[in-house]
């Protein structure tokens, strides 16, 4: 499927849930900004993808990101990074929220595996209770998009 087709809206989301969800496929959700893409980011969505069929990525649009990242972030416009992150096999689907968090998202998809990073709590994961299991993965220690931008700061 082309990258172009996996970017949806959540009316179209919803309308593709529909039949997925007559399939009995395992729909597994994961959220984040992915300003800038690295290893870390791979990893855990091949292992979000791993625990499920359709995997279903929840994007922060520019505001939401600058919100909670500071103004300087994000480095790239969520059209960009949701061309990335569409772009990649193991993406079903990306959908661009504007609040904080994307627990509106989540009130409506119901995944059935919500997935984060194992920085967060089980505590500190939003929607959990939208989901019928929350999955938390190791990250890939040193790989961080903050990380990245203080290193180009400091060797420029």
């Amino acid at each position: 499927m082309s990258y172009k087709k996996k970017t949806l809206s959540l009316s179209k989301l919803i309308k593709f849930l529909k039949e997925v969800k007559k399939t009995k496929k395992k729909i597994v959700f994961t959220n984040g900004c992915f300003d800038i893409i690295h290893s870390g980011h791979i990893s855990l969505l091949e292992k979000a993808k791993d625990l499920g069929d359709i995997l279903i990525v929840g994007l922060n649009a520019d505001s939401s990101v600058k919100k909670l990242k500071g103004n300087a972030r994000p480095i790239n416009k969520e059209k960009d990074r949701a061309v990335i992150l569409s772009a990649m096999e193991m993406v079903d689907k990306v959908i661009i929220f504007k609040e904080d968090t994307p627990y509106e998202i989540l009130k409506v998809i119901k995944p059935d595996i919500l997935v984060k990073g194992a920085d967060y709590t089980h505590s500190k994961i939003v929607g959990t209770e939208f989901a019928k299991k929350t999955a938390r993965i190791k990250l890939v220690k040193g790989q961080s998009t903050s990380g990245i931008i203080k290193k180009l700061h400091t060797s420029a």
